[in-house]
């Protein structure tokens, strides 16, 4: 079995603490798709193919967000430990029968960080953020935590569009519709779906039954994916949801793997935001993961920037942590001594 090893001039207790951390990133279906591997100077983001999602995400598109946010949560661990983080994204350069070779992120030792108030707030909120597929109380999101939002998603090379006008929501709302029963009416889509929701508590990943969330009804105004398997608890017969959820929609400038690598990164720092405001938030999927439905979306919002994410934000009650695979489970072979010797430098010796 991997064990963890010192790096970046952190012990090996530390650099456990720094993966567990980055683990705690969202994916979906919380398939957790990344893996790590571990040299002295540097630490490598990988993409763990094993679980890619093929009839949800056959391009890999969410499986490279969900590995951005996990690179978000890395880089914020770090500075909690006194370091600034040098980050390479894409490193290698090329692809491989169309997924991306080597790793997707390289991490190295960029000298000495001073950790802020806003980096423990948000260092806080890596622990406490949940997906929350329940209800949101009938209360408005104040206009300074979205102007927050919006700022936490640019400091990441993000953009967060938030669908304030009616006409806009009534189009996405039909949109999520659509999408929802074209991926229902695909067979191996209801059986990946089936296969990651609904789980007991003795799982390290999936969405585990008490995170699932209570059962759509068919009067529900937004259409909400079910990720009970059908065994979630029930809701008083012929009331709605949720009438008015705040919507926004996460959107990168360009198109490809580097871009979903850095929505990755705005979309965690966007919920982190969201968790240090005392809000909640879960995500809408569907019209991103239908490849025409998302052009569809593009164009009857008008949104001329790349559409990554939909999230509904409001105010929530507690839900319970998803499982988190062990951090020996997300650990890659050492490499052999000719490639450790490809990369002789060492990381400074960190000030106390």
């Amino acid at each position: 079995m991997n064990t963890v090893t010192p790096a970046l001039g952190l012990s090996a207790t530390e650099v456990e603490s720094v993966l567990e951390a980055a683990s705690r990133a969202p994916s979906v279906h919380n398939s957790q798709p990344w893996r790590f591997r571990i040299l002295d100077h540097q630490i490598e983001l990988h993409a763990d193919l094993d679980r890619r999602l093929p009839a949800t995400d056959p391009e890999n598109r969410e499986l490279r967000l969900s590995c951005g946010a996990a690179l978000l949560n890395l880089r914020l661990a770090l500075q909690g430990h006194g370091i600034r983080p040098l980050v390479t994204l894409l490193p290698s350069g090329h692809q491989v029968g169309g997924d991306w070779a080597g790793p997707l992120a390289v991490v190295r030792y960029g000298g000495h960080a001073h950790p802020s108030r806003e980096l423990t707030q948000l260092l806080h909120a890596v622990r406490t953020r949940r997906t929350n597929r329940r209800p949101f109380i009938d209360a408005p999101v104040p206009t300074a935590h979205r102007t927050q939002l919006v700022r936490a998603a640019e400091s990441e090379r993000g953009w967060l569009h938030i669908l304030s006008d009616s006409q806009h929501q009534a189009t996405l709302r039909e949109l999520i519709a659509r999408a929802h029963h074209e991926q229902m009416a695909n067979p191996d889509f209801t059986a990946e779906l089936a296969t990651w929701t609904g789980r007991e508590d003795n799982h390290h990943d999936g969405v585990p039954l008490s995170a699932g969330g209570p059962q759509p009804e068919p009067q529900d105004e937004w259409v909400l994916r079910d990720f009970t398997a059908g065994r979630g608890h029930t809701r008083v017969p012929g009331k709605d949801f949720e009438p008015h959820p705040l919507l926004v929609i996460l959107c990168a400038f360009h198109e490809g793997p580097l871009a979903e690598l850095q929505a990755g990164q705005a979309l965690q720092h966007t919920l982190l935001t969201t968790t240090t405001l005392g809000l909640s938030a879960s995500f809408l999927s569907q019209p991103i993961e239908v490849p025409h439905i998302r052009a569809e979306l593009r164009r009857a919002l008008k949104i001329t920037l790349n559409p990554q994410a939909i999230l509904r934000l409001g105010f929530g009650s507690p839900v319970p942590a998803t499982p988190r695979r062990p951090v020996t489970d997300l650990l890659m072979p050492s490499p052999t001594p000719t490639t450790t010797q490809r990369h002789s430098e060492h990381p400074p010796q960190r000030r106390s």
